[in-house]
């Protein structure tokens, strides 16, 4: 059986989609299993040299030079060579984990036997697309995708624990920012304004945190990444920046004894490789977009949150009622949850 994945982006979206593609190369180790990608994201599925442990390949869907030059050559070009390199691919099934119109779209390039997508995608145009329609099961996204891809392979699947490429150099670099033990993380993002906690808080959480003893770390993707500065400004120096692309987060990531975040790509990525997590949730719910994997987690949410996932910038209120204390009160609640990581 060849079976294509498309889960495009963001982060989040494609971590919440792996654990199912992991659990099918368990039950099918000798099917083909590939995967279409936002280049920003392949180092989730492969390395540097394009191995991974679950996808056999990647293909590449440039949506940054897409969207910044619609009807430029080198757009063209590039949706012209992917539609080609799937085509000629011959998959028997292709399953739109993302649910855009885009997705469906590119998944729709594959001329696959058989190509799969929720009844109630995302983007409702997106359905006219797909040849299988299979509405959604599960309350988490996690479980949802797991059902999607069991309806389209006809393999029974629960959602495995996910494994991630390593790369030498990220692992080396990684080594040498862990200065004392134990840990934490800082996810100080919030992907859009209302999931963004304040980055005053994060600071004062900082000193706190510094006090019980851990080194504080604020990832960011670039030196200039105006959050982690924020963060590391309000800190008044309890907090340090750790500038990593995304294979060297993972390292990271691996070696840390705590993250606390938002509903970001870097809390899921840590949940997920089960480092102890404390997400600080407001606009989007835990029942859905909770942290998902086999450490411990805890997740604070106020009751004033009002669901929504329209990309706004101001604060949701409920986010803005989380005090510092309550995180700090979570850390200490989670007790040995928090033992020193290899």
């Amino acid at each position: 059986m060849k079976v294509l994945i498309v889960r495009v982006g963001a982060m989040g979206d494609v971590l919440h989609a792996l654990p199912a593609v992991t659990a099918l190369r368990r039950a099918k180790p000798d099917w083909t299993i590939d995967w279409v990608v936002d280049p920003r994201w392949a180092p989730l599925l492969v390395d540097a040299e394009g191995r991974g442990p679950v996808v056999g390949r990647v293909y590449l869907a440039e949506t940054k030079l897409w969207s910044r030059s619609p009807v430029s050559i080198a757009t063209l070009r590039s949706i012209g060579r992917l539609r080609k390199e799937l085509r000629a691919a011959k998959y028997d099934v292709a399953v739109d984990m993302q649910g855009t119109l885009r997705s469906a779209v590119l998944g729709g390039f594959a001329k696959a036997a058989r190509f799969v997508g929720y009844a109630d995608p995302r983007e409702a145009l997106a359905a006219r697309l797909y040849k299988t329609k299979v509405p959604r099961q599960g309350a988490h996204v996690v479980q949802q995708s797991a059902a999607l891809l069991a309806e389209a392979t006809g393999v029974p699947l629960a959602p495995a624990f996910i494994e991630a490429p390593r790369e030498e150099w990220s692992e080396n670099c990684a080594v040498e920012e862990v200065v004392t033990r134990p840990m934490c993380v800082l996810a100080a993002g919030g992907g859009w304004g209302a999931k963004q906690w304040p980055v005053e808080r994060f600071g004062e959480l900082a000193k706190m945190l510094r006090g019980r003893g851990f080194d504080v770390v604020v990832n960011a993707v670039h030196k200039d990444d105006a959050i982690p500065l924020k963060v590391v400004e309000a800190s008044d120096g309890a907090a340090r920046m750790v500038v990593c692309n995304l294979s060297g987060l993972a390292a990271l990531l691996r070696r840390t004894d705590l993250v606390v975040g938002g509903d970001t790509g870097p809390m899921h990525l840590a949940a997920m490789l089960g480092v102890p997590v404390v997400g600080l949730y407001g606009p989007t719910t835990p029942e859905r977009n909770g942290p998902w994997g086999p450490g411990v987690c805890r997740v604070l949410r106020h009751e004033s949150s009002v669901t929504s996932h329209k990309k706004v910038q101001e604060i949701d209120r409920g986010l803005g009622r989380v005090e510092v204390a309550e995180v700090v009160a979570a850390v200490e609640e989670m007790g040995q949850g928090l033992g020193i990581r290899e």
